[in-house]
């Protein structure tokens, strides 16, 4: 195969950040657009400057013989039929966090990945992100020492400073849907959060949730969890805020992280991911006798295009691309524990949610 030509299904707002990379990739064309509303979907192909196919149903993306990867854009509980669906049709298949709403639907998932033959992956963009990516050569290299804790703070705010991305029409509704999702932004944004912590130092032998429920179905805020790696003396936490009358400097979404590693010698810094709200390195090791800055490229759509790449390169490879089935579904009996913990006001070991 010398090109992968792949299907973006779903041209909401999502798509604004993970089309790109496949678009510049020079051994990807994407052939089809698939959206229920067609004219999003030709608006996309306009600002994209391609001329793909218009497909508004799934099975029409399945039955297309010039598509060989889908990359699903669509909403949570759409996920396990879409991806098991693809599979089957001897598509490769990438889907957007989190891999479905329950271990039962990602047990559907993992059998027909066994079966099809074809690359599977969860598209992750934060394990992709520069500054993440070179926090974990530092700390596999020694810099800082051993791990003891790793600190994840998330900042959200009702807006941005500069005009970031626009939400369109039903990006919010669905997410807001009890019924149809496992829980708000400690599910959905947590996601990101569970899965570079595990990038870093690696799985979580227990996790103790407060999470906070509110009026708006999603916000969950203020919240924190908290979370003991498995087989390593080293903790984590997550602290999740929102502060109404703060604007956040973004490009993009109006929400904000900062990541710190401490070390038996030192301390990783992480300064900034979706937002850019401090005026420094993103990266920065202290360890004592120095702090040292780390300038590499820090633009938050830089996860998504090197994630992009990570797949096509992967599929043209025959290579597996990272956050493969086994890491997604650990990321997700992590995402469910830290509910199930939160609801029983006691630590939960993800390995017994099944």
């Amino acid at each position: 195969m010398d090109k992968l030509r792949v299907a973006i299904v779903g041209c909401g707002t999502i798509s604004h950040l993970n089309a790109p990379g496949y678009l510049r990739h020079e051994r990807c064309e994407v052939t089809a657009l698939c959206d229920p509303h067609r004219e999003r979907a030709e608006a996309r192909a306009a600002e994209w400057g391609i001329k793909p196919r218009i497909h508004m149903s799934y099975d029409q993306v399945l039955n297309d013989s010039n598509v060989d990867a889908v990359e699903l854009l669509t909403p949570t509980r759409l996920h396990a039929a879409q991806i098991v669906a693809g599979l089957d049709a001897g598509k490769h298949v990438s889907c957007q966090k989190p891999i479905a709403n329950t271990m039962e639907e990602s047990a559907e998932i993992a059998a027909a990945v066994r079966r099809s033959g074809r690359t599977f992956r969860i598209t992750e963009n934060f394990i992709f992100y520069p500054p993440i990516v070179k926090a974990k050569e530092l700390l596999d290299a020694g810099a800082i020492g051993d791990p003891s804790l790793v600190r994840i703070r998330t900042l959200r705010a009702p807006s941005t400073l500069e005009p970031g991305l626009e939400y369109g029409p039903g990006s919010r509704e669905w997410r807001r849907d009890p019924v149809a999702n496992a829980g708000g932004m400690l599910f959905d944004d947590g996601w990101h959060k569970y899965a570079t912590a595990m990038f870093w130092v690696g799985g979580f032998e227990k996790v103790y949730g407060m999470i906070t429920k509110t009026d708006d179905f999603i916000l969950e805020t203020p919240s924190a969890v908290m979370w003991k790696f498995a087989g390593r003396d080293c903790l984590g936490t997550l602290e999740y805020t929102y502060a109404p009358e703060m604007p956040i400097r973004s490009r993009y979404y109006p929400l904000d992280e900062f990541f710190e590693i401490q070390g038996s010698r030192g301390m990783i810094w992480v300064t900034r991911c979706t937002g850019e709200m401090l005026d420094m390195p993103p990266v920065v090791v202290v360890t004592g006798d120095r702090t040292v800055g780390h300038s590499v490229p820090s633009d938050w759509i830089e996860g998504f295009n090197r994630s992009a790449a990570n797949f096509v390169d992967c599929v043209l490879q025959g290579d597996q691309p990272d956050m493969d089935l086994e890491f997604s579904r650990s990321v997700l009996q992590t995402t469910l524990a830290v509910y199930e913990s939160s609801r029983l006001d006691r630590p939960v070991e993800p390995r017994s949610i099944v």
